[in-house]
């Protein structure tokens, strides 16, 4: 499944010295084995992006963004292929694999525009016959890191803009789903790239993210993680003081006011939460319910949920595919049973799906009578859960939906144009959404506060986090 990629360095494929099987999450059975880079490997990676930096400035935006768009058009081509890959490393439904492809072809779409609009401005000086002018600049090689969960739109966010503001990149996505990063890397590779401009490598820690991290020509590095290890880039940064941006953990509350409209606020909120099993950053969490409305939500729920088929991501009729590993089939399972010890009332699902003899199969698991010091609200559970909570007041619901160190997305259901203005005032996250769950998107800037990172991928903010601003006073 592999034997036609390996690590991409220099503008080629290489095969790696070293190889680990990547597991199937439906079956449990080797889909191929993938490269794993050597230290030597990497560092070759590296030297080839500083060979690009010249080039890759000197081609101009509008030459990068013919580029991108080049790219783009090799990867819709190649949408079949890359929709197979994505489901059959994350396990997750081909619909929502397809549709992730496409986002990550708008990002290349998006940035190939945000190329020739890399503006400056002149300023008056107050020396006479003088004039300051501002320019932009590429920082310079970017380390790109990325997560399992979206294995096509997180390198897509970071390799087009990145590309268009004319930054050599060094992507190392996750061992778990390294597949489509190829596809991806192998539709850069014929767009008329510098040699070097792109490269990709795959493997351990040690071997990787390790020798990025200490070479100080990257100036920029991004991930997309984990809190924990995103705590740990920051340290690990500064000590060559790199530019830093990172869309980490989240744990998104979600409101229903007792003026939201119920079936509206049920059907996109149960097919956000059992999207990709659970395992999204930006899905509700925490699912606050107004009192009068909260027992016809849970209901509506549960009957939403036991509609949903668990099943193989390549069979049509699957709804929902499965947790990509053992060791989140076993968490999740914790947290279940932790909630129901402390009080919570199970209302469907809360066990693996018996109906499957492998895989990482749990199903779609609904809870209620849930308190905020659960684990399973105070923390983000990244599974197949719904916790759901009852309110009274507006103001009581805000200041709970606020008692987190995450601050990525928050979403609320309600008539009131009044009510919703004031919600997202209110709340501590990056994003809102009011009667919508529809926050990713090229041209919106996607990202979190506090503990759930810094910068923003996407929209015209997008760009920033790659480009170094000059000033420069000119007088004759």
């Amino acid at each position: 499944m592999y034997r036609n990629f390996g690590l991409f360095i220099a503008g080629a494929w290489r095969q790696p010295e070293a190889s680990a099987p990547v597991l199937s999450p439906v079956t449990e059975k080797a889909l191929g084995d993938a490269p794993m880079a050597t230290l030597a490997e990497t560092q070759a990676a590296l030297d080839a992006a500083a060979t690009a930096l010249k080039p890759l400035r000197e081609m101009g935006g509008f030459a990068r963004a013919d580029a991108l768009h080049k790219a783009a058009d090799a990867m819709i081509a190649r949408t079949d292929e890359a929709a197979r890959m994505i489901s059959l490393e994350t396990g997750k439904p081909l619909v929502q694999a397809g549709r992730e492809w496409s986002l990550a072809c708008d990002q290349f779409r998006w940035f190939a525009e945000e190329a020739r609009r890399i503006y400056g401005r002149v300023i008056d000086s107050r020396v006479p016959g003088g004039r300051f002018e501002v320019t932009r600049e590429p920082v310079g090689i970017v380390g790109a890191f990325t997560a399992w969960n979206f294995p096509a739109a997180l390198p897509a966010r970071k390799l087009a803009p990145a590309l268009a503001a004319g930054c050599p990149v060094v992507l190392r996505p996750s061992s778990q789903t390294p597949g489509v990063a190829m596809v991806m890397v192998d539709c850069l590779r014929a767009a008329g790239l510098p040699s070097g401009a792109v490269n990709l490598v795959v493997g351990s820690t040690a071997a990787t993210y390790a020798p990025i991290m200490a070479d100080a020509r990257v100036r920029k590095v991004s991930l997309t993680g984990s809190t924990r290890v995103g705590q740990q880039m920051i340290r690990d940064a500064a000590d060559t003081v790199k530019k830093v941006s990172m869309e980490l953990g989240g744990n998104a509350p979600l409101i229903v006011y007792d003026d939201a409209d119920l079936t509206l606020a049920l059907d996109l909120t149960v097919a956000t939460k059992f999207a990709n099993c659970g395992q999204v950053c930006v899905t509700p969490d925490r699912i606050f319910v107004h009192e009068s409305l909260h027992d016809a939500f849970v209901a509506g729920f549960v009957e939403r949920a036991e509609r949903i088929k668990v099943g193989d991501g390549l069979d049509p009729a699957t709804g929902m595919g499965p947790l990509i590993n053992e060791g989140r089939l076993k968490e999740i399972d914790a947290i279940v049973q932790d909630a129901l010890r402390a009080g919570a009332k199970l209302a469907t699902g809360g066990a693996r799906a018996t109906e499957h003899n492998e895989g990482h199969f749990y199903q779609p698991t609904v809870l209620s009578e849930v308190t905020d010091s659960m684990k399973v609200f105070a923390e983000e559970n990244f599974g197949p859960i719904a916790a759901i909570t009852r309110f009274a007041t507006e103001d009581e619901v805000l200041a709970r939906a606020n008692a987190c160190t995450m601050g990525l997305s928050a979403y609320a259901f309600t008539r009131s144009a009044d009510r919703a203005r004031r919600t997202v005032a209110t709340l501590k996250a990056g994003m809102v959404g009011i009667n919508s769950f529809a926050l990713a998107a090229s041209e919106a800037p996607f990202g979190g506060t506090n503990f759930s990172g810094m910068g923003r991928e996407g929209g015209i903010e997008g760009i920033e986090d790659y480009l170094d601003t000059k000033l420069a006073q000119i007088v004759f």
